[in-house]
């Protein structure tokens, strides 16, 4: 089995980090997108996702996008949605959202893989990243109520909770503008998520 990964650097250490089956070929593009969507591979996984129209050139194949806040319903493509903004991806256990109807091909490429996995609900979050969300929300809420300091609240964190990041490591590893961008996105629907003045204000101005 052939598979083409478009990701950055990290994603592609976290991503050889994990199980490798000697039956599977790997093919990275870190900074040639042009190739990544012209060259012939079995499954695509495009962990950058920036430009959806760009992916309709790869017709009939299986198409994995990294993206945690639109849901499948919302694309035109039948694209599987997996969590593999940076830090997550080489968690034991990856998160993947899908129609029904790919449970099957899912189960095969994860098996063929060697990799453990979650179908969540396809809803904007997911799991783990919606509770990161609200972590790195509620830090800046205390960082604007000038309760602690960046670094004391990150390591409170990880002392309290095992974590392997601090709130605004984890931030700054995920990029603040797509916590913000989720946390928006969840607001709509449940008020617990309205980002902190200080978190939208840090994010719009990246």
């Amino acid at each position: 089995m052939k598979i083409a990964i478009r990701c950055n650097e990290l994603q592609q250490q976290e991503w050889l980090s994990k199980p490798h089956n000697d039956l599977v070929e790997y093919h990275f593009f870190t900074e040639d997108a042009f190739a990544f969507f012209k060259v012939e591979a079995d499954v695509y996984f495009d962990l950058i996702f920036d430009d959806a129209n760009a992916l309709n050139q790869i017709k009939n194949k299986l198409v994995f996008v990294n993206e945690v806040v639109a849901t499948c319903s919302s694309f035109t493509n039948p694209f599987i949605r997996i969590n593999a903004c940076n830090g997550f991806l080489k968690r034991e256990i990856i998160e993947l959202a899908a129609n029904k109807k790919q449970y099957s091909i899912v189960e095969e490429i994860m098996k063929t893989l060697g990799w453990k996995y979650q179908i969540v609900a396809d809803e904007p979050g997911m799991i783990a990243p919606r509770i990161i969300a609200m972590i790195i929300n509620e830090a800046y809420f205390g960082l604007e109520d000038n309760i602690s300091t960046k670094e004391e609240i990150d390591i409170a964190m990880k002392l309290g909770t095992n974590y392997p990041y601090g709130p605004f490591e984890w931030s700054e590893k995920i990029g603040l503008k797509k916590i913000y961008q989720l946390l928006h996105v969840l607001s709509s629907q449940d008020s617990r998520y309205t980002p902190s003045t200080l978190l939208k204000e840090t994010a719009l101005t990246e």
